[in-house]
């Protein structure tokens, strides 16, 4: 007899092998959905300072622009939230349901992230 086809054990050894190449795959894929998500909530924060100084060159003064459109709109999925606006400095935080981490940027503060976004 000739018969053709694959044996049981060849077609169980190459499920094996998809089941090992999966093993790997699947938690590098979550690890870059996760560094992709941090990536937006940096990329807010940015967008968030570029339209605090528009809002200063038109106003002279800092407020919260989290609210207000006109200046600035988050990314879906982010959740902005000014912290501190007096007029004379701003610093805000970026949350995502996708991370544990917050971001935090501010212009003439003290605290972390000043001129810069800085997670943790």
């Amino acid at each position: 007899m000739n018969r053709k086809g694959f044996t049981l054990i060849e077609l169980l050894i190459v499920v094996v092998i998809i089941g090992i190449l999966a093993a790997i795959a699947i938690p590098k894929f979550s690890n870059t959905k996760e560094k992709a998500v941090v990536s937006a909530m940096k990329s807010d924060l940015r967008n968030y300072a570029s339209a605090q100084e528009s809002y200063y060159a038109d106003y002279t003064t800092y407020a919260d622009l989290t609210a207000n459109a006109t200046y600035f709109r988050s990314s879906a999925g982010n959740v902005m939230a000014s912290t501190a606006a007096d007029g004379t400095h701003w610093e805000a935080t970026a949350t995502n349901a996708g991370t544990a981490q917050t971001c935090v940027m501010g212009s003439n503060t003290q605290a972390t992230g000043d001129g810069a976004p800085a997670c943790s």
